[in-house]
């Protein structure tokens, strides 16, 4: 059986519904802080946290557990640097206490859902899995500090990990049985359409002075599908004796704030009403991926 943490929260009901597309068994254990319990396509459903290693514990002692797909985290980069410790309890210490739980109960199998984020302003564009980290966000630095836990529990105690650094997660499933419900929302394309659809008055753009072509912040958008199905590609390749790795998740092209807006307004032919404002503290200018 497959544990998802997060398994209630966007990517990770999206990976939820591949895995019973193609018969996996999965149990979903989510706190619902950020998660929502609709999303969740399975009866297989435990309330927990992973700050409460009793749950953990409850719920690795009530099932089978094989492998695990660890989502669950705080991901805002906004939210991380004006609430940096809730980033640090949250995202690292809830982390190791399932990577503990695992090593208690003999998985050893996890597929780990990492972040472009690591990477800061990157050097060289579009951007190799070796490129430096030098993450610019409490957020980026959760997910780099844990990557490198993971290497260490692999050295030390066996475990078999592949931490996947996602771009922008994108879109919805085909069906639109499933979708993007932040609350608030701060991604940029669902923004778009809410004001495309008079749910808000206007965007803002954070920060019109970068060096970038148009001087809006670039960024490489992988669909949610897509991201769901490397998900279970990887389980694949680990339960086949693969090593352990971290891969980068990107299509390896980059669209602006502006582009964007623009495609948005082409495609739904309403005027989208933005606002120019200051830099985000945190945000990288270009985070493109070298997806070879």
């Amino acid at each position: 059986m497959i544990l998802i943490t997060g398994g209630a929260g966007y990517v990770g009901s999206h990976c939820v519904k591949e895995l019973l597309a193609q018969g996996r068994d999965v149990v979903v254990f989510d706190n619902l802080d950020q998660g929502v319990r609709e999303a969740v396509l399975t009866n297989k459903f435990v309330e927990g946290n992973l700050l409460r290693t009793e749950d953990l514990q409850s719920v690795f002692s009530r099932y089978e557990i094989d492998s695990v797909m660890h989502f669950a985290a705080l991901a805002s980069v906004g939210d991380s640097m004006r609430n940096p410790q809730r980033y640090y309890e949250n995202n690292v210490i809830g982390t190791l206490n399932l990577l503990n739980a695992m090593r208690k109960h003999d998985v050893t199998r996890l597929i780990f859902s990492s972040s472009a984020a690591v990477y800061g302003d990157p050097e060289v564009v579009p951007i190799p899995e070796d490129h430096r980290k030098l993450p610019k966000n409490p957020y980026g630095s959760t997910k780099w500090m844990m990557e490198q836990a993971m290497a260490d529990y692999a050295h030390a105690y066996g475990l078999h990990y592949i931490a996947l650094r996602y771009f922008n997660a994108a879109g919805c499933d085909h069906d639109g049985q499933l979708g993007e419900n932040h609350d608030p929302e701060e991604h940029l394309i669902p923004i778009v359409l809410d004001v495309a659809l008079g749910r808000r008055e206007a965007l803002t753009i954070f920060g019109t002075d970068y060096e970038t072509p148009d001087g809006t912040c670039v960024r490489d958008y992988v669909h949610v599908s897509d991201l769901a199905t490397a998900h279970v590609l990887a389980l694949d390749t680990l339960a086949a004796g693969g090593k352990s790795a971290a891969c980068n998740l990107g299509i390896g092209n980059g669209y602006s704030v502006r582009e964007v807006i623009e495609s948005c307004r082409r495609v739904t032919e309403i005027t989208i009403e933005a606002i120019e404002g200051p830099r985000r503290p945190g945000d990288p200018a270009v985070l493109v991926a070298d997806p070879t």
